[in-house]
């Protein structure tokens, strides 16, 4: 059973019933569920996941006012609850329960997560926070949604990306990857510079998986979950296996020019996308080229004018 699953069951046997009993007054103004850190709260978790911090549990967030007089009654209250459940034994390090678990203020969650209580507004905002962030503040499932700025922060989340800033962050993906991939390993395997060979390809493959996900307005999560999250993509998921290619094989001539082929038709496929989205106007296969042009759809002045690399 996923770790949403476990959390799920166990907040409808126990949290809901002892919410309903003890702070009726409080449930309209909640809101319950499993998010934030975790594999578990994108559905990733599998028996390795179950070596650190995985137990049964669920979040209950609270607006300030709540918190302040609700906090401390309900933390306690939440302790007492089952500490065992499905095989699994809850963490005793934190009284409300674990540090991903237990009762929290609204404000708080997005505030680690996002720099502020109500979420990015400005373009400089929305870039400045780091993908993995984002994607770990919209995550998880939430049982009950009744905490109003919960519920509108991950609303807006869930939108994705602003469409300017989506188109930036494209442009500046695929320069570095146009750089990396199509301009410097060719040139770094002919100077014999394997090591750096393989670091351009690295930066290749890294700045092609962003543009994945943005070209399907998607969050991407932490690295280790890059490939995992791109099986759920609508659009080009399929790359994973020649980028997988890429970074697990070596820098051999033959393997040199399989990867420059393989570099090319990757190139291909994210620029097709982007003509298919009407989001570049260019011509050729250099990815960097198209980077320029995607810039060019954004229509915010001062952002399109901005330097391409500012969208990284």
């Amino acid at each position: 059973m996923k770790g949403i699953e476990i959390s799920k069951k166990y907040f409808y046997e126990f949290g809901l019933p002892l919410l309903e009993k003890d702070f009726p007054d409080l449930v309209p103004r909640l809101s319950a569920g499993l998010a934030g850190e975790g594999s578990e709260c994108m559905g990733y978790d599998d028996e390795i996941s179950r070596d650190h911090d995985f137990e049964p549990g669920f979040c209950i967030w609270l607006s300030d006012d709540d918190y302040d007089e609700y906090g401390f009654r309900l933390s306690r209250a939440y302790m007492k609850l089952p500490s065992e459940f499905n095989g699994l034994k809850r963490q005793t390090l934190n009284p409300a329960g674990g540090a991903r678990h237990g009762v929290f203020k609204t404000s708080e969650f997005f505030e680690k997560y996002l720099g502020s209580p109500s979420g990015p507004k400005t373009y400089e905002e929305w870039l400045a926070i780091p993908s993995q962030y984002l994607k770990t503040a919209v995550s998880g499932e939430i049982f009950v949604n009744n905490e109003k700025n919960f519920y509108e922060v991950r609303k807006k989340l869930a939108n994705g990306y602003p469409e300017d800033v989506r188109l930036k962050k494209i442009a500046a993906n695929s320069a570095v990857a146009g750089q990396a991939g199509q301009y410097n390993y060719p040139r770094l395997i002919s100077r014999g510079e394997t090591g750096g060979a393989q670091l351009a390809v690295y930066e290749f493959v890294r700045h092609v998986i962003s543009a994945v996900y943005l070209v399907n307005n998607e969050y991407e999560p932490f690295y280790k979950w890059a490939y995992r999250g791109m099986r759920d993509l609508k659009t080009l998921s399929d790359l994973e296996t020649p980028l997988s290619f890429l970074t697990e094989t070596g820098n051999g001539k033959e393997e040199a020019a399989l990867k420059c082929e393989i570099i090319e038709d990757v190139a291909s496929r994210l620029i097709a996308e982007y003509k298919k989205q009407n989001i570049s106007d260019a011509t050729c296969n250099n990815l960097d080229t198209h980077a320029l042009s995607v810039q060019e759809h954004v229509k915010d002045a001062s952002l399109r004018n901005s330097n391409v690399f500012s969208g990284i």
